[in-house]
């Protein structure tokens, strides 16, 4: 096989890699019900573990809300529930979650409302 090819079949694999990781939007405002409680309210600000203003989620890049994600799961990121919330969530999770958002740059809704 020439390099060519061979820049070409590599471009291609990542290319579908990339494409497979995407998450679904549809799926993801499926799965935002741990979401609502906190991050679809304006305003909110939240007591625990202190007293803060709860960051907006909607129209956020998906690849951050991912990362961070990640970061709470492996306990990189320091709050008690956002960790107990990533620690029960798969990357497809994670990644649908993150679609969701990024595409709702408004007040994101709960499934089925």
């Amino acid at each position: 096989m020439s390099r060519t090819r061979l820049i070409i079949a590599a471009l291609a694999a990542a290319l579908a890699t990339t494409a497979q990781a995407a998450g679904d939007p549809a799926a993801g405002r499926q799965k935002n019900f741990q979401c609502m409680g906190c991050h679809g309210i304006p305003g909110w600000k939240t007591a625990f573990p202190e007293v803060y203003q709860v960051p907006k989620l909607g129209g956020q890049h998906a690849a951050y809300i991912v990362s961070a994600l990640k970061q709470y799961k492996a306990g990189d990121r320091d709050h008690a529930t956002m960790r107990s919330i990533a620690a029960g969530l798969s990357e497809q999770d994670m990644e649908d979650i993150a679609a969701y958002y990024a595409q709702s740059a408004g007040g994101a809704t709960v499934a089925g409302k």
